[in-house]
């Protein structure tokens, strides 16, 4: 795994109550966690923790913005009962784009001391300004490039057309030339919902960052703005619409392996 720009599509496709599909290009970014100062000098457009068209800031993921984010991670990671790998992280994310950022969804990548690919962190964020993080783990050992398959339950609130009580299925390929990460929510046992990231990697250039930006001048505010363009495309379907249940309305429980040999459509 090494820093880059993954650019393709992001489909949603909603099963129930009412058919609803959408697919959007876009771009995010894959960042070295030990190295996002270094790595956002990559352009004079880019700033680390500054004012930019484009830039990283630590404010922008969960915990202690003063503090960097390997420290966080093993924070947070021990509080769960995780064992974080001790090789290298890497982070998939939306940046923030004059002066504004939303991230529906980050992926932390984590590497073992022989660089493979070994866990996911889902760091998960609402328009509540509320944020949950997934640790997707398991004592399998996989094989070189075969995909990772979870199964967990919900126990955030993201959506306003989307239940709690719902059980999750993600599946992660490992982050190579293709990246695809998928996710199926399940009702009573009938997949609801699925969205899916397919993205191709791109070298982390000036060159390679400009012509994303030159695409997508505003990839967050595209972002948001879809998110709501597609709430109201629900409403005028009748979707119904959930309430907020609450903090901790569901605990957490742990993920559970599926099997290393299904691969993302």
């Amino acid at each position: 795994m090494e820093s880059g720009i993954y650019t393709g599509t992001l489909r949603h496709r909603r099963f129930s109550p009412a058919r609803h599909e959408f697919t959007y290009p876009l771009f995010m970014v894959f960042l070295d966690i030990d190295q996002l100062p270094e790595l956002m000098k990559v352009s004079p457009l880019a700033g680390y923790n500054r004012r930019n068209w484009v830039s990283y800031q630590e404010r922008d993921h969960f915990g202690d913005p003063t503090k960097m984010l390997r420290a966080r991670l093993l924070h947070d990671a021990h509080a769960k009962g995780v064992a974080l790998p001790s090789g290298r992280i890497f982070l998939l994310t939306h940046l923030r784009y004059l002066g504004y950022n939303f991230n529906p969804v980050s992926f932390f990548y984590c590497s073992g001391s022989d660089g493979g690919f070994e866990m996911v962190m889902a760091e998960v964020n609402n328009t509540f300004g509320e944020t949950e993080n997934y640790w997707l783990t398991s004592n399998v050992e996989y094989p070189a490039g075969e995909s990772r398959k979870y199964r967990f339950q919900k126990t955030f609130h993201v959506s306003p057309f989307m239940q709690l009580g719902h059980e999750y299925e993600w599946t992660f390929t490992p982050p190579g030339e293709r990246l695809i990460a998928q996710c199926v929510s399940h009702e009573n046992g009938h997949a609801i919902f699925d969205s899916t990231l397919k993205m191709e990697r791109r070298e982390w250039t000036r060159a390679a960052l400009h012509r994303e930006l030159a695409r997508f001048p505003w990839m967050t505010a595209k972002v948001i703005t879809a998110i709501h363009w597609q709430a109201l495309r629900l409403l005028f379907k009748r979707v119904p619409v959930v309430s907020h249940p609450g903090a901790g309305h569901f605990q957490a429980a742990p993920t559970r392996h599926l099997g290393a040999s299904w691969r993302a459509e």
